[in-house]
């Protein structure tokens, strides 16, 4: 019986692995036709991303993952952005915009860096509320990968390799 129901419980614990995956690398719909503002005051729009790869990540300055990407956004704008990767790193709307302005500054980021003050980019990302969120959008403007938490480095290449 105590089998029976150790059994159960790894099945079940197993499917909902399986289904948390899925959900997190499996994503394809389109995204969604958002404009961003970055802190250089330049505005990206839909237009201007069309036929491109986008990698849209949601961040904080105090999000200890977040900080852990950077390095990994910095390697892949350096890679990819000669092959049109837009990489647009939008600070929550609690994120205070000075503390984005200094570290983007501080650490260089030569991607662009867009605010949300009143969280409207997240709500239409699908109300984005953990950070790092990665978004990436392929060349025909489909979500084909949602990550929550920090993104393997490598896994990113080869999709970025793909499309």
């Amino acid at each position: 019986m105590k089998l029976k129901r150790n059994i159960v419980i790894l099945g079940l614990t197993a499917l909902l692995a399986a289904s948390v995956w899925f959900w997190q690398t499996q994503t394809v719909r389109a995204a969604p036709p958002v404009s961003f503002k970055t802190i250089k005051g330049q505005n990206i729009t839909p237009a201007d991303l069309r036929g491109k790869p986008v990698l849209v990540t949601f961040w904080a300055t105090d999000c200890p993952g977040c900080i852990e990407e950077i390095p990994h956004l910095i390697e892949l704008h350096g890679q990819y952005s000669a092959q049109g990767l837009n990489i647009i790193a939008v600070a929550m709307s609690y994120d205070p915009p000075n503390h984005v302005v200094a570290m983007a500054e501080s650490k260089q980021l030569p991607y662009a860096v867009a605010l949300d003050p009143g969280g409207a980019l997240a709500q239409q990302f699908g109300n984005v509320q953990l950070t790092p969120t990665t978004f990436l959008i392929d060349r025909e403007g489909r979500i084909v990968l949602q990550k929550v938490g920090v993104f393997e480095l490598r896994d990113m290449q080869q999709r970025l390799n793909r499309l």
